[in-house]
């Protein structure tokens, strides 16, 4: 049979392990692509990966390769995204798959996202080929880097392939264990369709086009087919391989990877995760797995100049169009104008949206305050969700409100156990387990409120184990929380871009960081202006930005003292008056200093 000789595979690898420049290698040895055509990191498409060392979209590529055994195989390549924020599109990928390599760096062995990209390929059950990478660096272990490997999943440390993808070095070992080692795709061709969409980006001629893996079944160019969660049908405009270029093909069988044309104008309709069948002879079941996304972390974003607003909204909208995790929403501040609510996967989504609108629209923009997403219980027992602090009721009307917990896992080096310890405890984390991967290393896993480990949690841990610790989390539950919003006023007028909700037991010590951030980066008036911090009508923090004082004296050399008085009582009525009048215009600076809260 065909699919005898076709391997689906995927690259699992922690941020900057050498996934990518492996990917390169590989394609450069099965001659994918020409030495003239090859450019480091092919499959990252876009800048943003390539400065990141870590891959955003997964991407797909077909390779050929003749084993020692003298048959040419086909290889499917599926590149997974290398963050925690995508751990459901990783998911999808592996699903794809019948195997997937483990990359290690030699230098900095297993890693958090190692161990929770491991633990998603083990639960597709997949075959795993662990790859120790980086062995040309003067720092690299790779016998101590094999051990841990052994003792993780019981893999003999003498056969795991030790290779250096940027120098080449014993890249054919690992293209040799694919074919070995992972199972060739099962799967009836003429069993009715089901294939499923790991992937997709919008195009503008083609419409959404979307990265299949066929189970079972066969598409043609002529097939009408039907997604079986959304229900929207679409005949294919044009199907395809990736190598790595899109290459037409007449038709996908079961265990090929490759893509569909789909002409639809929306994401939305195409949802990664779920299945293509057939309309003629429709699957009675989709492929398991599928969920929608769900944002997780909320934020303003405002354009710094009114007159940008249309110039955003458009942006958004082209964003949207290849990123369906983007969720958006107009939204209104008193302080910052016309702007959106926005929905991000985490906060490295939330990273890469505002860098993407930055540099590819050329949009100057100012975002909140990162938020998450709180349930509600009224007094009258109806259940509400908010996702920004202007949205939540008057304390009266709330019974009960649940904040969503993660658990995080923190890979470090024993001797920085305790300050990471003291760092998860000041945040209202709940210890669940330590385990030593070896003498050096120990794993932590903690429960914590996702709220905060949402500003500087990772900076903070990078600084006290300098730079050694890794991170990983994933959601855990929601619980019920004692939670307020914290309001900033200036000169009497409510910020309500500056709220934020925070534990009743922080409220104090916030408030006064606030206040205290606020009177350096708000600029000096002709008057007084307060700067106090609220929780509902009770004041808990207050200063005041003492006003710039015109000297009216200075033109009286002499005289009587009641022309020096009558001045400045004139001046004292000027003042009062245009305190009563006069408004503080908030800078920019402000909103960024509520996400450095932490750093004092």
């Amino acid at each position: 049979m065909r699919t005898q000789l076709i391997r689906n595979f995927s690259i699992i690898a922690h941020i900057d392990h050498g996934k990518s420049t492996l990917a390169d290698r590989l394609m450069q040895l099965t001659h994918t692509v020409s030495d003239r055509e090859l450019h480091a990191q092919m499959l990252d498409s876009m800048d943003l990966e390539r400065e990141k060392g870590v891959t955003i979209k997964a991407s797909a590529v077909r390779m050929e390769y003749t084993a020692k055994d003298g048959k040419t195989y086909e290889l499917n390549l599926i590149d997974t995204p290398g963050h925690v924020d995508f751990g459901y599109e990783v998911s999808r990928a592996l699903k794809a798959c019948e195997g997937a390599l483990l990359v290690v760096d030699a230098a900095q062995g297993v890693e958090a996202q190692t161990l929770a990209n491991l633990y998603l390929a083990l639960e597709q059950d997949l075959e795993i080929i662990p790859v120790i990478n980086k062995i040309d660096l003067l720092a690299a272990r790779p016998d101590e880097v094999a051990q841990e490997l052994e003792d993780l999943i019981g893999v003999d440390a003498l056969d795991i392939p030790r290779v250096s993808a940027k120098d080449g070095t014993n890249i054919e070992a690992v293209l040799e264990a694919v074919i070995e080692q992972v199972p060739p795709p099962q799967g009836d061709p003429d069993a009715p369709t089901q294939a499923l969409i790991f992937d997709s980006h919008y195009d503008p001629y083609k419409g959404v086009i979307a990265y299949v893996r066929v189970f079972n079944g066969r598409i043609s160019k002529r097939s009408i087919l039907r997604l079986m969660s959304t229900r929207v049908e679409t005949e294919p405009l044009e199907i395809g391989v990736f190598s790595p270029a899109m290459q037409p093909v007449a038709e996908l069988q079961a265990g090929d990877v490759g893509y569909v044309a789909t002409g639809l104008k929306t994401v939305q309709e195409c949802r990664v995760g779920d299945t293509f069948t057939l309309v003629e002879h429709p699957a009675t079941v989709a492929l398991p797995g599928f969920q929608p996304l769900k944002s997780m972390v909320f934020a303003g974003v405002y354009p710094a100049e009114s007159e940008d607003y249309v110039l955003l909204r458009d942006a958004l909208e082209k964003l949207q169009l290849n990123d369906a995790s983007l969720n958006y929403q107009p939204e209104t501040s008193q302080a910052l104008g016309f702007g959106f609510r926005c929905g991000f996967l985490g906060l490295f989504h939330m990273e890469i949206i505002q860098e993407r609108l930055e540099r590819e629209y050329d949009l100057d923009l100012v975002f909140t305050a990162p938020s998450v997403e709180y349930q509600i219980t009224l007094t009258d027992g109806e259940g509400i969700l908010i996702d920004s602090p202007a949205d939540l009721p008057d304390p009266n009307d709330i019974a009960e409100i649940r904040e969503p917990w993660v658990e995080i896992n923190i890979i470090t080096p024993t001797e920085f156990i305790g300050t990471v310890m003291d760092q998860v405890t000041r945040r209202r984390g709940e210890f669940k387990n330590q385990e030593y991967l070896d003498r050096r290393r120990v794993q932590l896993s903690y429960y914590i409120p996702l709220t905060e480990i949402l500003v500087d949690f990772y900076n903070d841990l990078k600084a006290r184990t300098r730079g050694y610790a890794s991170l990983d989390y994933h959601f855990h539950e929601y619980r019920a929380a004692d939670m307020v919003k914290l309001d900033l006023l200036v000169a009497g007028q409510a910020v309500d871009a500056l709220s934020i909700i925070v534990h009743t037991d922080q409220a104090y010590s916030k408030g006064q960081k606030l206040v205290s951030k606020m009177k350096s980066v708000i600029p000096r008036q002709q008057f007084d202006v307060a700067i106090q911090a609220a929780v509902g009508k009770r004041v808990i923090s207050r200063a005041n930005v003492k006003a710039l004082r015109k000297n009216v004296l200075a033109k009286c050399y002499g005289g009587d003292v009641s022309r020096k008085r009558k001045l400045l009582e004139k001046q004292k009525k000027g003042k009062k008056r245009m305190k009563m009048i006069g408004s503080v215009q908030v800078p920019q600076e402000a909103f960024m200093a509520v996400l450095r809260l932490e750093d004092e």
